[in-house]
C-alpha cells in the first residue's frame, strides 16, 4: 500500500503536537523542534515540513531528525487514517497482552524502595516488584485510569555506568502513559507531575494526591495523545520535575501544553536537592509536601501584573529633540523606544530630514547608526557633514559660473573628531565569502557594543532580505515588526524611511494606506511622518518654490496629536547647506563640534569667520 502525502496531513500532524507554526513558502516551520525541543539553548525554527513533499528536516546538528510523515505518524503515535496505520505501523494494534491480575511486590523490591525512602505501603499499593530471575530488576507496572495495565518499566538497581547499557527501559510493544493514573483522584483537581516514577512515589509517601510521573523521561512525550483527554480533566498541574543548573525539567514543555493553570515548586524549596526523592531522604516527608503545598504559579512570559508596570511621567521620558519648535510643539520631540516611520515623495528630500535629525541627535551626545542601501558612505557623510558646518560652508564660482559650495578643511576635521566615537555607518562595501549578518542582527550590535541611541535607516525596501519565494509584504510586515521590538527592548529611537507606492487622492496628498507596503507596516509604528514639497498652488508668490517643504504628521500612538488637514508645518531648506528650519528661524545654528568646552563658539574651528547667516534662498 503507497501513501501518497497530502498537505493536510502536515497541519493534522502540527494541531496532533499541538505546535505552534508558520510558513515560509512551501514550508511549514515550527517555532520548536517536535524531536528535540530545541534543546538546552531552545533554538526556535529549525525544523520544517515541506508542504510539497511532506518531507521533515530539523537542522540542530546535535538532533538532525529527518523523514517523512511515515516516520512522524510511527515516532508520535499520529494517524494518518486507520488503512495506512494497520499497513504502516501493525504493532500498534498489536500491543503486548499484560497481566491483568494484581501484583506482588517481592522482598527484594520492598527492600530497595525502603532504601529510597518509601515505605512498604506504599510500595505495595503502587505493586511495584522484581524480576523473579532477576532481583536487580526493579519494575514498575503503569495502570490507565480504568485499572488497566498497559505498559511497564524496568529499571537496574545496581547500575554501573561503563558496565551496564541501559539503567531504564520499557516493555516493547506496549502503550506509554503515566505512572499512577490509577491511584489519582479524580475528584481533587491538582495533579502533581516529576520525571521519575521514584519521585512521584515520594511524593505519595508524603502524603501528595495525584502524585503521577512521565514514562520517558522529560524529552520523552509519546504518552501526550494516550493522555490527554484524562490530563484535561485537571484544573492545576504543579510540575515537580528535576532541577538541575537553574532550571526545572518539564516545566516549559508542560506551561506550553497544559490547557490548565500550571504551577512549579520553587527553586528554593528543593534546599539543593536534584529531586523529590532526594528531598524526602535529607529532609523527610513534611517539607516535600511543604515544597508542593508553596508551589508558585508558573507566570506567562508575555503578561505581568499592570500594577507591577512603572508609572512615569510622559513630560520626563527621554525624547529627541528636533530643534524645529513647531514639531518639538506637536510631538514633543521624537521620543525614546519608538519606531517613526519617515515618508514622502521620491525626491523631496526625505534623506536630507533624516541627516539633519541624525544632526541633532549627534549634537544631543546620542551616538547614532546610519543605514542607507541607496547612497554610498561618502554621500551620506556630506549631507549630513554640509548640514553641521551650516555657515562655514562658503561658495565660489567655478570658471562655467555655477557655484560651488565649499568646506574649510579645518571644520572637516573638526567634525570628524567630534563624531568619531558616535556616528556609525552599515559598510555596503563589505563583501565577504562567509555569510554576512543580517540588518536586525547588526543593528542589535551597534546600540549593545557602541551604546547606539539613534538608528536611521533609509529605506525599507533596500534593507530587506528577502529569501527565495517569500511574500514581500509578509517579510516587510517582519522586518517592521522586529524593528519596533528592538527599539523598546533598548530604549532606543529607530527612524525608518518609506516610499509611497502611489499618491492616494487627486490633491496630492499621503495618506497610511499609500506606504509602500502592507497595511501592517503603519500599524506597528509609533509616529508616522510626512516630509514633502506643497504644491504650487500653496506655495507665497515671494516664495521660491524650490526652498518651501511641508510637514505632516498622520499618527502619533504617544500623544495623539496629529496635524490638521490643511494646516502642515512649513519648513525652509537652504541649498547651499542642506539645513531646514521652521518659521522665523535662521540658518546659523552652532553644533557641538566649535564649542570650546566652555558653552562658546570656538571660531578658529570653524574654519572661516563665524557670521549669522540671514534666512535667504538664493
Amino acid at each position: 500500500m503507497q501513501y501518497e502525502f497530502q498537505k493536510e496531513d502536515a497541519y493534522r500532524f502540527r494541531d496532533h503536537v499541538r505546535a505552534r507554526t508558520k510558513e515560509r513558502g512551501e514550508e511549514l516551520i515550527f517555532a520548536y523542534c517536535p524531536q528535540c525541543q530545541g534543546g538546552k539553548k531552545r533554538d526556535r525554527d529549525t525544523f520544517s515540513i515541506n508542504l510539497r513533499t511532506g518531507l521533515f528536516e530539523c537542522k540542530r546538528a546535535s538532533c538532525g531528525a529527518k523523514g517523512n510523515m511515515l516516520t512522524l505518524a510511527r515516532d508520535f503515535d499520529f494517524s494518518l487514517g486507520n488503512d495506512y496505520d494497520r499497513y504502516y505501523q501493525p504493532e500498534k494494534f498489536q500491543y503486548r497482552k499484560l497481566p491483568s491480575k494484581p501484583i506482588e511486590s517481592k522482598p527484594p523490591a520492598v527492600a530497595y524502595m525502603r532504601s529510597r525512602g518509601i515505605s512498604e505501603e506504599i510500595t505495595k499499593r503502587y505493586q511495584i516488584t522484581v524480576k523473579t530471575d532477576q532481583p536487580n530488576i526493579l519494575v514498575f507496572p503503569f495502570y490507565d485510569e480504568k485499572g488497566k495495565m498497559v505498559y511497564v518499566k524496568y529499571r537496574k538497581t545496581d547500575f554501573q555506568k561503563g558496565r551496564d547499557q541501559n539503567k531504564e527501559w520499557c516493555e516493547a510493544s506496549c502503550r506509554p502513559i503515566l505512572f499512577g493514573m490509577d491511584q489519582c483522584d479524580m475528584e481533587h483537581k491538582t495533579l502533581v507531575m516529576t520525571e521519575g516514577q521514584i519521585d512521584s512515589l515520594s511524593a505519595a509517601e508524603s502524603g501528595i494526591k495525584n502524585a503521577v510521573s512521565v514514562p520517558n523521561g522529560k524529552s520523552g512525550f509519546t504518552w501526550v495523545p494516550h493522555c490527554w483527554d484524562w490530563l484535561t480533566k485537571f484544573e492545576t498541574l504543579i510540575v515537580f520535575g528535576d532541577f538541575e543548573r537553574g532550571s526545572m525539567s518539564l516545566l516549559e514543555d508542560m506551561r506550553r501544553r497544559f490547557p490548565g493553570q500550571v504551577r512549579a515548586v520553587r527553586q528554593e524549596d528543593y534546599r539543593g536537592c536534584k529531586d523529590a526523592n532526594e528531598l524526602l531522604q535529607k529532609h523527610g516527608r513534611e517539607v516535600v509536601r511543604d515544597a508542593v503545598n508553596r508551589a508558585e504559579l508558573v507566570p506567562i512570559k508575555q503578561i505581568k501584573r499592570l500594577a507591577d508596570v512603572e508609572a512615569v511621567d510622559l513630560y520626563s521620558l527621554e525624547r529627541l529633540r528636533t530643534n524645529i519648535p513647531e514639531i518639538d510643539s506637536l510631538l514633543g520631540g521624537l521620543y525614546f523606544g519608538q519606531l517613526v516611520l519617515l515618508t514622502g515623495p521620491r525626491g523631496d528630500g526625505k534623506s536630507t530630514f533624516l541627516s539633519q535629525l541624525t544632526a541633532e541627535a549627534l549634537d544631543q551626545n546620542y551616538p547614532c547608526f546610519i543605514y542607507s542601501g541607496e547612497m554610498m558612505a561618502h554621500f551620506v557623510k556630506r549631507c549630513l557633514d554640509y548640514q553641521l558646518a551650516g555657515p562655514s560652508i562658503r561658495t565660489e564660482f567655478g570658471t562655467d559660473g555655477k557655484e560651488r559650495h565649499l568646506m574649510p578643511e579645518k571644520t572637516q576635521a573638526a567634525i570628524n573628531e567630534w563624531y568619531r566615537d558616535k556616528a556609525f555607518i552599515f559598510d555596503n562595501g563589505c563583501i565577504e565569502d562567509d555569510e554576512r549578518d543580517d540588518l536586525l542582527t547588526i543593528v542589535e550590535k551597534a546600540i549593545q557594543q557602541y551604546g547606539v541611541k539613534v538608528v536611521c535607516i533609509d529605506n525599507l525596501m533596500v534593507a530587506l532580505d528577502i529569501s527565495t519565494g517569500e511574500d514581500l509584504y509578509r517579510a516587510q510586515s517582519r522586518f517592521v515588526g522586529k524593528l519596533a521590538k528592538l527599539a523598546q527592548l533598548h530604549n532606543a529611537l529607530i527612524i525608518l524611511v518609506a516610499h509611497p507606492r502611489k499618491i492616494g487622492n487627486s490633491n496630492g496628498e499621503i495618506t497610511n494606506d499609500d506606504i509602500s507596503g502592507s497595511s501592517d507596516v503603519t500599524n506597528k509604528v509609533d509616529v508616522v511622518m510626512q516630509y514633502f514639497r506643497p504644491a504650487e498652488s500653496r506655495i507665497p508668490s515671494e516664495m521660491p518654490p524650490e526652498n518651501l517643504r511641508c510637514f505632516r504628521v498622520t499618527k502619533n500612538r504617544l500623544t495623539g496629536k496629529l496635524t490638521s488637514k490643511g494646516q502642515e508645518i512649513s519648513l525652509y531648506y537652504n541649498g547651499r547647506n542642506k539645513r531646514i528650519v521652521g518659521q522665523g528661524q535662521d540658518f546659523s545654528r552652532v553644533y557641538g563640534y566649535i564649542n570650546d568646552g566652555n558653552g562658546f563658539a570656538d571660531i578658529e574651528a570653524a574654519g572661516t569667520p563665524f557670521e549669522q547667516e540671514d534666512l535667504v534662498f538664493d
